[in-house]
């Protein structure tokens, strides 16, 4: 199963707390705020403060957009997330949230650890790579416009800004390959059951 999702067509959910909105990109299951294995989302922060908590599950969150931000987890601050650097916590810990010069949007993955192993990366593409993965579930998720995509040789499409390859398959080792004309940067998650 392949899907190609594209970001005009993600709903708009509330964060659990309601101090924001989230687009939703996609999920493994359930609806609203429960229910699901893993999920990926895109938030836009307006102003500092206090973090949903998602309790029994792990949290990896990125700035994609603004000058960003410092948070306190469980009383101990982090350094400052910028652009492209990834930040994993516990949906667990008590956070709040430091902008650090305005509004800020942030690309959420929140999954189960114990109903899946989980992988991120960022990459930056600029020509032609080759990667290779055996996870059941990729998520290619794109920070830029005309990021070509094929899967052991199927052509997946070109993702535009915010767009998200979602790829569901038999676990074993596949070939991914990214093509770009100018550099793009990219998001490649990979998921597969715990046990």
């Amino acid at each position: 199963m392949m899907h190609l999702l594209r970001a005009a067509d993600y709903p708009r959910m509330p964060w659990k707390n309601g101090a924001g909105t989230t687009l939703e990109i996609t999920r493994d299951a359930g609806e609203g705020l429960d229910g699901f294995g893993w999920r990926l989302s895109i938030a836009d922060v307006g102003e500092s403060g206090g973090f949903s908590a998602f309790t029994g599950y792990q949290r990896i969150i990125t700035v994609l957009e603004g000058a960003g931000m410092r948070l306190t987890v469980d009383g101990v601050e982090s350094r400052e997330l910028r652009a492209l650097d990834p930040f994993a916590f516990s949906g667990d810990s008590a956070v709040d949230c430091r902008l650090l010069d305005g509004a800020i949007r942030d690309f959420n993955l929140i999954y189960s650890p114990s109903r899946y192993r989980a992988r991120l990366h960022w990459l930056r593409v600029d020509g032609a790579q080759r990667l290779f993965g055996s996870a059941s579930t990729w998520l290619l998720f794109s920070a830029g416009d005309g990021l070509r995509v094929s899967l052991e040789g199927r052509d997946c499409g070109t993702l535009g800004r915010y767009d998200c390859l979602h790829v569901e398959r038999e676990a074993g080792l596949a070939e991914l390959c990214l093509a770009a004309d100018g550099a793009v940067d990219c998001c490649l998650i990979e998921l597969a059951p715990a046990s």
